[in-house]
């Protein structure tokens, strides 16, 4: 199939079993076929619809005329010296048009990358949710390309699905390029298909979503889905905050510490902070003060983060004694810290660093 065939098909990978079932009475076929198709594309991983063979071939020739799964692999692989390898995705993404209320526009030629982080018996994924990123935040390069469009869920999955090794994936982290919480409908909707039976069947404990806090799309995620949830904070006030974050002054840090106040974080579900440390910025001793005092009364963990140095920046990371100090004062007023490894930054795939500003041909 050439490639322009292929591209005015649609993709199957991101239609929920509601969705299938239309195809199916669309198609003729009879509605278990949705289940049926389910298992191939979200278990089993196929990447033609002809690999269906539980399906008849009549069944099959017709679904090929209008639909392919939508399991595109990966257009380029980077491997680090610490074992990470960023991979880089072809993706439709949705282009503005679509928020404007009008029909929707594939963007073409856009790349979005996912990182995957090998760490023993765990294998996690970092995938992306946008192309770019509207939040420009002052330490990450992604927030630099700027904003280009939302992915699809099925751009979504197809990163935890066509990745290689993917059977082998413990977790997954949406901290890729993008911010998730601007594009919840179809981050949700990934998340329903990753964690339902029939569909990938994986519980959501297994998947963390990290946003800058987005102002009524925040409360929707913790209502609708189990997953954790990972606030990138970076500050121990709002006016220090503001400065490293536009986000801080649109749905400000202590409005969001109110709302997730209101949530039972003390089960199983996860509430995590990602606090980057930058010298001279957020990482004396009064900033850990003011962070105990800010994280008052939240069942949470703090993830300490090496500031990766980008591009005309004048932000410089704290070492690595900082780091520990800082950790050990949040670990003796309670709050559990880590000190997060870092992995890929020989080859820009650590936190911060994603990007695909530049234009690449394949």
């Amino acid at each position: 199939m050439c490639d322009d065939e292929k591209d005015n098909k649609l993709s199957l990978i991101g239609l929920s079993l509601a969705e299938l079932q239309e195809v199916c009475r669309d198609e003729g076929l009879p509605s278990y076929a949705a289940k049926q198709m389910m298992e191939w594309l979200y278990a089993r991983r196929v990447a033609s619809i002809d690999e269906m063979t539980n399906l008849s071939k009549a069944a099959r020739e017709r679904l090929s005329a209008r639909f392919v799964t939508g399991i595109n692999p990966p257009v380029e692989a980077v491997s680090s010296s610490d074992g990470t390898v960023k991979y880089l995705f072809a993706v439709k993404g949705r282009s503005r048009t679509e928020e404007a209320g009008q029909p929707a526009k594939t963007v073409a030629s856009s790349f979005v990358e996912a990182v995957y982080i090998p760490d023993g018996e765990r294998a996690t994924l970092c995938i992306s949710s946008q192309v770019g990123c509207k939040m420009h935040c002052a330490f990450c390069m992604t927030g630099r390309q700027g904003w280009h469009g939302n992915l699809s869920a099925g751009d979504i999955l197809n990163q935890v699905l066509a990745v290689p090794g993917s059977e082998s994936l413990t977790n997954v982290v949406l901290m890729g390029m993008g911010e998730p919480m601007d594009n919840l409908d179809a981050v949700l909707k990934a998340l329903s298909l990753m964690t339902s039976t029939p569909g990938m069947g994986w519980s959501p404990r297994r998947i963390t979503v990290s946003t800058v806090g987005i102002k009524g799309t925040l409360e929707r995620f913790i209502r609708e889905t189990e997953c954790h949830l990972a606030i990138s904070l970076h500050a121990p006030t709002p006016e220090v905050r503001s400065s490293l974050m536009p986000a801080e002054r649109i749905f400000s840090m202590t409005q969001m510490t109110d709302l997730l106040r209101r949530y039972d974080w003390s089960g199983q579900r996860r509430l995590s902070f990602e606090y980057i440390l930058f010298r001279g910025v957020n990482d004396a001793p009064s900033d850990a003060r003011r962070l105990v005092r800010a994280l008052d009364g939240l069942q949470c963990r703090v993830n300490l983060i090496r500031f990766h140095r980008i591009p005309d920046t004048a932000l410089d990371g704290t070492d690595m004694d900082g780091m520990i100090r800082f950790r050990d004062y949040l670990t003796q007023h309670g709050i559990f810290t880590t000190i997060r490894a870092s992995r890929g930054e020989d080859v820009m795939a650590a936190c911060g660093m994603l990007s695909t500003a530049k234009n690449r041909k394949f």
